[in-house]
């Protein structure tokens, strides 16, 4: 194991290891969301893909985590083999704990718009099963991050990116050995605001990601953009069992996806504008 990828990895299981605390609060959701303009690099920009997701987040003594799990669900259009007549499906998993310095030392991190300050590590992972790349993304992150000081939430995240893949095409029996792409940054924003007295609330992520150096083919990456926003409305709210139940629009625009250069081979697939509806029970 490389010097770097052996300290994130220490790092992340120290931070994994320290989450096993009681949780002073935890918000854990079953959600579903759909749309038909979802776009995957090489392939068509029009896919139909609904998504269930399973969320959790909780705080505890010296911080919080975060778990998101994806099964997303695609159409033919991003078939899950040669001339198959069904979808490809794919598993995304995100995990994020951060520890914050403040509850640490008992003593708050305050100055300007900042109300505290921490560090974030974590993982992703995929798997997809699809007719061509058949991803196995594994990915460790670990950075500093400010709270800042709004109503509900807003974190800023600066996260040094230790990504890989091995890929394997079943239906050419083409294998990719693991290939480890240039360790990079990445600056991210996770947010849920509510908006007024009405029960609405602005949620989402943003992330600027730099160029991971040249890919498993021998090809250039392009630093990539990804916005994902949702408006939500607190259905259970009106019924006196308010964080319920959720419904909502979300819209998702990714250039470069994956870093995959938009002006390059990956073609118009490489650039997401996506519109969704969205459900979410609480729990």
């Amino acid at each position: 194991m490389k010097p770097t990828t052996r300290l994130l990895a220490i790092t992340v299981a120290a931070l994994a290891a320290s989450a096993a605390q009681a949780a002073d609060w935890a918000d854990t959701s079953i959600g579903y969301r759909y749309g038909t303009k979802f776009a995957e690099p090489f392939g068509s920009n029009d896919i139909k893909k609904s998504i269930v997701d399973l969320n959790h987040a909780s705080g505890y003594t010296y911080g919080t985590n975060f778990l998101n799990v994806d099964l997303l669900l695609s159409d033919k259009t991003d078939p899950s083999s040669p001339n198959s007549g069904s979808g490809a499906s794919e598993v995304y998993i995100v995990y994020r704990h951060t520890l914050d310095f403040g509850k640490i030392t008992g003593s708050k991190i305050e100055f300007g718009p900042v109300r505290g300050v921490g560090l974030t590590g974590g993982f992703d992972a995929n798997v997809k099963v699809d007719a061509g790349y058949n991803s196995r993304k594994r990915m460790l992150v670990l950075g500093p991050t400010l709270m800042m000081d709004v109503p509900g939430f807003l974190n800023v995240s600066l996260l040094l990116l230790k990504e890989s893949n091995a890929p394997y095409n079943k239906f050419t029996s083409t294998a990719t050995p693991r290939y480890d792409y240039k360790t990079h940054a990445m600056l991210t924003a996770a947010w849920g605001i509510p908006l007024g007295k009405l029960p609405l609330a602005f949620e989402g992520f943003a992330n600027y990601i730099a160029s991971k150096g040249t890919n498993e083919f021998g090809g250039p990456t392009a630093p990539e953009f990804n916005f994902d926003g949702q408006i939500m409305y607190d259905v259970g709210a009106a019924a006196g069992a308010p964080g319920k139940f959720k419904v909502g629009f979300e819209y998702q625009y990714w250039r470069n996806k994956f870093g995959n250069p938009a002006s390059g081979p990956a073609g118009s697939g490489a650039t997401a504008k996506t519109p969704m509806i969205r459900a979410e029970y609480h729990f």
